[in-house]
């Protein structure tokens, strides 16, 4: 992987490059957006990065990926390399993007470095960086070939659902009446919608439907902001404007939060909020599939009236052989339920148990040590995190 040279030059400087990262990500992104602002209003997450998360989850993935070339140098760090791949070829991301990147991000490294950025530490963090890229421009290529293409494709609402007060539901069909390509349960879609300043802003959205149908199904959360962060553009606008008869472009499928082969194993889906989504398609997967494994469903949410796509979660649940369902709110919790967060204490974890987690990451953190206090492998608890990935980030 990294030639032993510029291993020890990445060892040497890796503490004062990530000292530092949080400054060179924030440069990096004033001098992309400046040369480029094509890519802030149509391709980038403007809440994002207003927000600062975007950064933080560049800032992490750089330098977990150099820290995995200097602990293993004989494997790649396939998951992360995966997770991201799967995001960019969402988004229609294209090799020739990656030299820009490169441009401006060592551009920012210099800048924020200064004299530290000898034509050894130059050469050693290019190293790294063209490690990465290549990776995931090979990776890219063959999510674009096993997708049969790069581009958005205009579909039809033909359905709107009002789940609760805050989340909705949107069912399309192909706009141009074209055939409808399988996912794998677990997998979201890129939705991209054209706002009142002409900015055509791209998110992210499960596929909360079953496998298999010849509908694409989406719930929508409605994002409401605070001090710190603004309002979601996107799911505001999706649910304010688009009614049936709309037309919205959708990406082909992608993520790597999907049911692995699960025969004869006993599972754990474990969401919170609008985290349920991809829970949704993996019961009605393993449901279609006759899985006969015990299954355990958690779910964590502020009141019964929040719980989106509940019914579905219950019906699904209740045609499996062998599945519980543990539902915590935080208010108005009914007979058979549990009033407080999530608390895995009372809940049945069968062993050699995989677990699939999707909600806000304090949920997720605390779940899965809960998960591995139960004797749970970690390698065998999976996640999900709508927006940027920060759990790299933040430790």
């Amino acid at each position: 992987m990294l030639s032993e040279q510029s291993a020890v030059t990445v060892r040497a400087s890796l503490p004062a490059v990530g000292a530092a990262i949080g400054e060179i990500t924030e440069r990096f992104y004033a001098r992309l957006f400046t040369a480029h602002p094509e890519l802030l209003r149509d391709v980038f997450n403007r809440g994002n990065q207003a927000a600062g998360t975007q950064k933080q989850a560049l800032a992490g993935s750089i330098a977990a990926f150099a820290t995995h070339l200097l602990e293993h140098p004989d494997r790649r760090p396939d998951a992360l390399l995966s997770r991201i791949a799967q995001k960019h070829a969402s988004l229609g991301v294209a090799p020739e993007q990656y030299p820009v990147v490169h441009e401006h991000l060592f551009a920012a490294i210099v800048e924020v470095l200064g004299e530290a950025v000898t034509p050894e530490v130059a050469a050693a963090w290019d190293e790294v960086y063209w490690l990465m890229a290549n990776a995931l421009i090979a990776i890219e290529k063959r999510l674009y070939e096993e997708s049969g293409s790069t581009r958005r494709r205009p579909w039809e609402v033909v359905e709107r659902v009002e789940e609760t007060a805050d989340v909705a539901t949107f069912r399309l069909r192909p706009a141009d009446g074209g055939p409808v390509r399988g996912f794998r349960a677990g997998q979201y879609v890129s939705v991209q919608v054209e706002l009142a300043d002409g900015a055509r802003q791209i998110r992210q959205y499960s596929l909360s439907g079953a496998p298999g149908e010849s509908l694409r199904q989406f719930s929508v959360k409605r994002v409401q902001g605070d001090d710190t962060t603004p309002d979601g553009e996107v799911s505001n606008h999706l649910h304010a404007r688009v009614r049936e008869g709309d037309v919205l472009d959708l990406s082909e499928p992608y993520g790597d939060l999907v049911l692995g082969d699960s025969a004869g194993r006993p599972l754990l889906l474990a969401s919170a909020g609008i985290g349920v989504t991809p829970m949704i398609a993996m019961l009605a997967a393993l449901a279609a599939d006759g899985h006969g494994a015990p299954v355990t469903v958690v779910h964590g949410d502020r009141s019964p009236a929040d719980h989106a796509l509940r019914a579905d979660h219950e019906a699904y649940a209740a045609k499996l052989p062998d599945a519980s369902t543990h539902f915590f709110y935080e208010r108005d919790a009914e007979p058979g339920t549990r009033t407080g967060l999530v608390d895995l204490a009372d809940v049945p974890v069968h062993p050699g148990t995989r677990a699939y987690l999707c909600g806000p990451l304090p949920f997720m953190r605390a779940v899965r040590s809960q998960l591995i206090e139960q004797g749970v492998a970690p390698a065998d608890i999976h996640y999900e995190v709508f927006g940027p990935d920060l759990w790299l980030a933040q430790g």
